[in-house]
């Protein structure tokens, strides 16, 4: 039997190097770096990390989830939203009079997007052909794969929350139990399906065989998702936004998601001259930690699922920055009315090619294995992104006909005053603003490498703006915090629940690349 047991920290080095992916399998940053060796580019390297981690980290993502990115091109920045939509056909009474939506079955399910990503991606700026880049994924889902020891972790936890749903414990539960660590997992029909979206660059499932297959399936369930609601999905390119920060540049896609709350953040702190206050202490994580919640205040009943802001307003106007940074007490915790989404599941990666294009890359199915329904002979687990709709007719994330839900997945990117360019990420539901705040402020701030960065101790504000913190913090700074008034639960003895961070740093014309010790992650260099 394989030990999990990690009795220390893992304290890695930074990864220095020409061309390099970053993900939390190493199965997926070697398919990316393969693809790479192949003569392909930094796009066709994350679309080959994609399309592997969603296969061998099926406790976090999937074929059936959705996708976003951010491309630096060599020139300028593009971003891609390819988040899936409610079905035409739902039935938004269902929901009346419930206090939320449900978290799993059919009722959570949203079109995926991932798919609608890649092939989206590939044709605008990949080099090499579509289905060369899925031969990883197909292989490991035809042969199959040694089980890591985070995914084992996730997938006991969730064994027996999805094993009545539809198709869930046929595909994922064989024997009946969730595969322990270093066991061989085979996914013989999901292979079939990837190889049908690779011959078709990627039309099959939205209009092929595959998603005849989800269609009836949702028939046969009596759910609303339909073939037409398939046929008509597409990725759509956004413009990314942007914050200032110490004269840096901070850029986060607009909503649906919920990237203009680190943004906020960001500005805000702009103000609050944070490097005055040592890196770590109280005094630093106090700012970063009002900066956060006021954000969500501000930001969080704004978003909805247009990419615009409500009329008459901007995403970051400097006359409401300027009234929450002037609102902060240097040391008096103030109060937060914002409710945070549940914690979920997400991959993030990034990839970087010798020319110097970069890729910034998020996938998920939200709550782990998604909704827990799987699509027989498919291997498609579907995501349950719908939960993240709102069931009051007066919200702008309420559930309505081909509506695009509040979403928490963010591609970060960052290009800073001294020309270097950074795309980072870090999972973790409505953690996954604060991580973003807390990776600049070290980058910027406080110039740290991009592993020492990983490895720091992590704040995050929980539900009633109560503040956890990451084993690693001393018991003065804890102490300090509290006399400022922040109410301090006690330090979280799961790593997991503080998000999983990956960092690309293009400085000087080679890569640096940080890990996360806290998931399965690897840096992969060519």
């Amino acid at each position: 039997m394989i030990s999990t047991e990690l009795p220390y920290l893992s304290i890695r080095k930074p990864v220095i190097g020409e061309a390099m992916v970053v993900s939390s399998q190493p199965l997926a940053s070697q398919a990316g770096i393969r693809v790479l060796e192949q003569g392909g580019n930094a796009v066709d390297a994350a679309i080959a990390a994609a399309a592997t981690i969603a296969v061998v980290e099926p406790t976090n993502n999937s074929i059936g989830g959705d996708a976003f990115a951010q491309v630096w091109d060599g020139e300028r920045l593009h971003g891609i939203n390819a988040s899936g939509r409610a079905p035409a056909s739902v039935d938004v009474t269902a929901f009346h009079g419930l206090r939320k939506m449900p978290e799993r079955g059919w009722q959570s399910v949203t079109v995926p997007g991932a798919i609608s990503a890649w092939t989206a991606l590939s044709s605008r700026f990949g080099r090499l052909p579509f289905a060369q880049l899925m031969r990883s994924a197909i292989n490991y889902a035809e042969t199959g794969f040694f089980v890591s020891p985070g995914v084992a972790i996730k997938w006991s936890e969730q064994s027996e929350i999805l094993r009545s749903q539809p198709g869930f414990a046929a595909t994922f539960l064989p024997n009946g139990v969730s595969p322990p660590v270093g066991s061989r997992f085979r996914q013989p029909e999901l292979a079939e399906t990837l190889a049908r979206i690779a011959e078709s660059n990627g039309a099959d499932f939205y209009r092929g065989e595959t998603a005849k297959r989800i269609a009836a399936f949702a028939r046969d369930c009596g759910a609303d998702l339909k073939f037409e609601d398939l046929a008509t999905h597409e990725a759509e390119w956004v413009e990314p936004l942007s914050s200032s920060f110490m004269g840096s540049q901070a850029y986060e896609l607009p909503p649906n998601g919920q990237g203009v709350v680190a943004l906020f953040a960001l500005a805000i702190l702009d103000r609050l001259n944070l490097s005055a206050y040592p890196v770590d202490s109280a005094g630093s994580i106090h700012l970063q930690v009002e900066a956060i919640k006021a954000a969500f205040a501000e930001m969080g009943p704004r978003i909805g699922q247009s990419a615009a802001p409500p009329p008459g307003t901007s995403w970051i106007d400097q006359s409401l920055v300027a009234k929450h940074a002037d609102a902060i007490g240097r040391k008096k915790a103030g109060p937060f009315v914002h409710k945070l989404a549940p914690l979920a599941g997400t991959v993030y990666l990034a990839a970087g090619d010798a020319e110097g294009m970069m890729v910034s890359f998020i996938q998920s199915n939200y709550m782990g294995f998604g909704s827990g329904i799987v699509v027989p002979h498919t291997g498609v687990a579907l995501q349950n992104r719908g939960a993240c709709f709102s069931t009051n007719p007066e919200s702008l994330t309420c559930i309505r006909p081909r509506s695009r839900p509040f979403h928490t997945i963010l591609p970060g990117f960052l290009a800073s005053q001294d020309g270097d360019l950074v795309a980072f990420g870090s999972t973790g539901g409505t953690f996954q603003p604060q991580g973003h705040v807390q990776i600049v402020a070290r980058l910027i701030a406080y110039k740290q490498n991009p592993q020492a960065i990983v490895d720091a101790p992590r704040f995050k504000i929980g539900e009633g703006g109560n503040v956890v913190l990451e084993p690693g913090f001393s018991e003065d700074v804890q102490g300090e915090l509290a006399s400022y008034g922040h109410r301090l639960t006690a330090q979280s003895t799961s790593s997991w629940d503080f998000g999983g961070m990956q960092i690309l740093h293009r400085a000087d014309g080679r890569y640096l690349g940080g890990v996360d010790s806290r998931r399965d992650s690897h840096v992969a260099v060519a």
